[in-house]
């Protein structure tokens, strides 16, 4: 965690007071590592721990409908009586006068959060707990009844990939710094290419990767679930695919394990993870095998567009991170990685 915070102020200690139940100073306000699409805090009181999740900055200077805070309180609230683990959220504030943006406050979750996906303090059995777990967890958040959770309104049903495809264009548009062909192609190619299957629906978290989940250090147990910004009604394999970039990615590029010997690090082959969610979801892994090659790229041109917007906030001074600006250098190596999975599937 990192100390520096902006707006430390006697309005934002009084609003704690009068809205969290039960809450009693003095506190202290610490950023966690991570969370830099939307700034998170750590707020410790004398009443407990509590999580502050925040937009990056005053709603004029934000790409249009990036750091959805609202829309990841609503899930929360949806998801918190069930059997999906998150978070207890509390309260949400959209007034920006109070601190200069929006933010929720939500229960303070300890655990374990690990960064590296080739998790190399673990041994090999560990490393199979915890990502039979992960699985698990993704196939149980696809086969929650989002419309018995009240989101029917929470996205559009179908046609999710041509969406997508044309919001993470033109988010990558409006924040790219510079021409990259590799890009470009990936915006000709991905509509030209959707699979044509039954397009179905169910909730999808949209950044599910290791280290937005908190497990148990005694059970390596998920806790909870963060991150669910990018959360909507949309195609599970766009998820599950996302999620299985881990496979495709180098340590160096996104802490991938691409080129790792994961059987000997005890982390199943791709085609082993894909079956075990099969096996949990109902899919027939053979269905999945012609339109991979669509997701793998879809997901990395994602990425790359999610990046570029990284490094365009911290350009702007928007992010906390200094190493936010450097974000845009994987861009292109991303891009062309993309398109080398399309070039190999042909």
């Amino acid at each position: 965690m990192i100390a520096s915070h902006p707006f430390d102020s006697r309005s934002f200690s009084d609003w704690l007071h009068s809205t969290l139940a039960n809450f009693e100073g003095p506190y202290s306000l610490k950023q966690f590592q991570g969370g830099r699409s939307n700034p998170t805090f750590l707020i410790s009181a004398r009443s407990g721990d509590y999580v502050m999740r925040t937009k990056p900055g005053p709603k004029s200077q934000l790409l249009p409908s990036a750091h959805a805070i609202e829309r990841e309180f609503k899930l929360l609230t949806a998801l918190s009586q069930g059997p999906v683990p998150v978070p207890h959220p509390l309260v949400l504030n959209e007034d920006e006068s109070l601190i200069g943006r929006a933010f929720y406050v939500m229960s303070y979750v300890p655990g374990l959060v690990f960064f590296e996906q080739s998790l190399p303090q673990m041994k090999a059995q560990d490393r199979s707990q915890i990502y039979a777990e992960m699985n698990h967890i993704i196939s149980l958040i696809h086969l929650q009844d989002w419309q018995r959770l009240g989101l029917s309104d929470f996205g559009r049903p179908g046609n999710y990939f041509q969406r997508q495809i044309t919001r993470w264009s033109a988010q990558y548009q409006s924040s790219a710094q510079r021409p990259i062909a590799d890009m470009d192609y990936l915006m000709r190619w991905l509509p030209d290419h959707i699979p044509q299957d039954q397009d179905p629906t169910t909730l999808v978290h949209g950044d599910f990767r290791m280290d937005n989940l908190i497990f148990d250090p005694e059970t390596l147990k998920v806790k909870a679930v963060l991150d669910w910004e990018l959360s909507t009604l949309g195609h599970p394999l766009a998820d599950f695919s996302y999620h299985c970039l881990a496979w495709h990615l180098s340590p160096d590029l996104f802490r991938g394990i691409a080129g790792l010997d994961v059987a000997h690090l005890g982390i199943p082959s791709e085609a082993d993870y894909i079956q075990s969610y099969c096996d949990r979801t109902g899919w027939d892994f053979s269905d999945l095998a012609k339109d991979w090659p669509f997701f793998i790229a879809f997901n990395i041109f994602r990425l790359a567009a999610i990046l570029q917007g990284v490094s365009h906030r911290a350009a702007a001074g928007l992010e906390a991170s200094s190493g936010s600006v450097a974000e845009g250098n994987k861009v292109q190596p991303l891009a062309k990685l993309a398109r080398a999975v399309i070039t190999r599937s042909a």
